[in-house]
């Protein structure tokens, strides 16, 4: 009679829990569909595997197949994004003084910027590169918004924010306003870049106050962006750069796994 062998266990864990411990290790991705409703608040393998065909065995895979489903995220939001609609706006009443700080890094970290040096440059596709002080930007025309800011981690606060338009400030310098992104480098190395229509959209501008008193350091002195249409980790601070160009390149947060339109 032959003897039963039990079966060996196996030293591999099985193809759900590495695709499980793979999208754990891919919050941000997930937690973007799960914001924005793609998949309406549940992420299966099934559903991974249906949207992108891609193996959940693999935790490479798994990371390619999220990143597609964000990259088509992207693509809706662009189809559905309404250039002229506005965002609510606010009474002076219901504004937090101060603003909220959130930044990757914690805020005794802010490297102090010296305004009377400090310079705007302007790259790619722009006729007038001059660089800008932050006295002459001071000296443009301000546009004030009281605006919601939403935060993708949760929370959200009203604030107070003045500063020139940012189309008419890209109007002004003769910058390529058929171009498809606006990118921003700032101080501390964080980069981030924006759609041109929502660039131009009529509530989004180059922040240089807020509720009536210049922004200080820890908020984005002496320039930052601020727009209506996008979650918060979009608004850049510190500015220091600002170029027009058709090519796209990865920022800070979209390396991190964070959806790049991020449209709210």
């Amino acid at each position: 009679m032959m003897p039963i062998r039990t079966r060996t266990a196996s030293i591999s864990p099985p193809p759900k829990l590495i695709a499980g411990a793979a999208i754990t290790r891919n919050q941000a991705l997930v937690g973007d569909f799960d914001r924005r409703e793609v998949l309406r608040g549940a992420l299966s393998l099934g559903a991974l595997t249906l949207l992108t065909g891609c193996d959940v065995s693999e935790e490479d895979s798994v990371q390619k197949g999220l990143r597609a489903v964000s990259s088509w995220n992207d693509a809706v939001q662009a189809t559905i994004f309404r250039p002229d609609h506005l965002a609510p706006t606010f009474s002076p009443a219901e504004v937090v003084k101060p603003p909220r700080f959130n930044a990757y890094f914690d805020i005794e970290d802010v490297k102090p910027i010296d305004g009377a040096t400090w310079k705007l440059e302007l790259v790619g596709l722009v006729n007038d590169k001059r660089p800008w002080t932050a006295q002459q930007i001071y000296q443009l025309p301000e546009q004030e918004l009281i605006i919601r800011h939403i935060c993708v981690e949760g929370w959200d606060y009203i604030g107070q924010w003045s500063g020139p338009n940012l189309r008419a400030f890209l109007t002004r310098v003769g910058a390529d306003l058929t171009a498809k992104y606006v990118y921003f480098i700032c101080n501390d190395d964080f980069t981030e870049s924006i759609d041109m229509a929502s660039a131009l959209h009529p509530q989004t501008i180059l922040a240089t106050k807020y509720a009536g008193q210049f922004i200080t350091d820890p908020f984005g002195y002496p320039l930052r962006l601020r727009t209506a249409v996008k979650l918060g980790y979009k608004n850049a601070k510190w500015i220091k750069a600002i170029e027009i160009t058709n090519t796209f390149r990865e920022t800070f947060w979209s390396k991190q796994g964070e959806n790049w339109f991020a449209g709210i």
